[in-house]
């Protein structure tokens, strides 16, 4: 009997959730978009890309010298004793030689240009040698060196970028090497993001007491300008229920998700729970996770619903954790979507058992040569500078009570820095 929580339900447990089990609930929810667009080539940089690519051409499109050298026959190379060859013209990228090869004769070659009719070898040029208004080119030449083959990297009609695949430096070169100047690309995801709190003000402004700055829209920003999606920022909602219910009311009408900070706990000001109990439906309320216990996950209609902890640094490290691959699905990128190793660490990690926690650390390759990882200090969720010195998370299981210098330990790497 399958005994695994449904993925929804509106009667939720009040007990923390284990982070494998919010991940199936959260991925099984997702569905990746299917409408897709035609957008020139340039502008397709980080699009996720709709159909398998195909190649309309052999590349390389013609057979040519890999080399700088002298392009001649390969049955007439010298067995023994150096011999004698005369150039009988000239061929450069772009301007083939319009001739062809024949015995006693070669043509010198630039990289790139097309091999002369005849020639199927090209002898460096640093092997060869200035003789008697000719070349002399010794024995031990192999036929057919230095020559690279019409189709030899792609043929026609080989696919060349599989769907679901993010475009990055190396996608847009090899698609503008085939002359593409178009691509069918999944729509961008829409994310609608805000945050809760009277306590909030806006950077710039002066600060009464118990008021704080509000940082976690500026963190949104730019995690989820990396993952190219459109950003919908709703701003700073007030700890109102008509003015929050009409806001993720607002913003589920127009985006595939939202997020909310802070507002996802029990204290008396914490609407959005009852709200999206209202409007929705309720995934989970709580991850054993540390940092961002107060995690919420849900459906607004056909959206998705993520309510991040108020605090800074478990809104990185949930967004990351658990937003991050949802977006990726959504997007409709295939492939695996957290990277993890196993390095030794050079610090004490200190945990109590019971709950996951992600501490931050910084992975680099010590003096010996192997890559290690350590802590970045104090861990407390306050701490908000360890995330800029932070490169990646070590990853602590439930039931691990730490880890000492030496052990070896799970890091999971920032694809940048966050």
């Amino acid at each position: 009997m399958d005994d695994r929580p449904e993925p929804f339900s509106c009667d939720v447990d009040t007990a923390s959730i284990t982070v494998a089990q919010a991940m199936e609930r959260i991925m099984g929810a997702v569905e990746p978009i299917r409408e897709s667009e035609g957008v020139p080539l340039m502008s397709a940089l980080r699009r996720v890309v709709a159909d398998d690519v195909v190649s309309p051409a052999d590349v390389p499109n013609h057979t040519n010298s890999a080399m700088d050298g002298y392009a001649l026959r390969g049955d007439d190379l010298p067995d023994c004793e150096e011999r004698n060859y005369r150039v009988v013209g000239t061929a450069l990228a772009g301007a083939p030689y319009r001739g062809s090869v024949d015995s006693g004769q070669c043509v010198r070659v630039m990289t790139g240009a097309v091999m002369p009719d005849g020639a199927d070898t090209v002898v460096m040029q640093e092997r060869v040698r200035q003789d008697r208004g000719g070349v002399s080119i010794g024995a031990g030449e192999k036929r057919g060196s230095n020559v690279r083959y019409a189709g030899e990297d792609i043929r026609s009609e080989d696919v060349v970028v599989t769907r679901g695949t993010r475009i990055g430096a190396s996608q847009l070169g090899l698609l503008a090497s085939l002359g593409l100047a178009e691509l069918s690309v999944v729509r961008r995801p829409r994310v609608a993001y805000f945050s809760n709190g009277d306590e909030l003000r806006s950077v710039g402004t002066p600060l009464e007491l118990g008021e704080v700055y509000d940082s976690n829209r500026y963190t949104l920003f730019a995690m989820l300008d990396d993952l190219g999606v459109e950003r919908i920022d709703l701003g700073v909602v007030r700890d109102d229920p008509d003015e929050i219910s009409r806001v993720i009311e607002e913003a589920a009408g127009q985006a595939d998700l939202v997020i909310s900070t802070a507002g996802a706990s029990v204290g008396d000001a914490d609407y959005i729970r009852e709200i999206l109990n209202r409007l929705g439906q309720v995934g989970f309320w709580k991850v054993a996770v540390k940092p961002g216990r107060p995690l919420s996950f849900g459906k607004l209609g056909r959206s998705l619903f993520f309510g991040l902890p108020g605090n800074p640094v478990s809104v990185m490290v949930t967004f990351q954790i658990f937003v991050k691959p949802a977006i990726l699905k959504l997007s409709g990128e295939s492939g695996s979507f957290q990277t993890q190793l196993v390095l030794r660490t050079l610090s004490v990690l200190r945990k109590r058992p019971g709950r996951m926690e992600y501490q931050r650390g910084i992975m680099f390759v010590d003096d010996s040569g192997e890559t290690v990882v350590r802590s970045t200090g104090e861990q407390g969720s306050g701490i908000l500078s360890s995330m800029g010195r932070a490169n990646c998370f070590i990853i602590l299981p439930d039931d691990s009570d730490g880890a000492r210098v030496g052990d070896r330990v799970v890091v999971q790497p920032f694809a940048q820095n966050i």
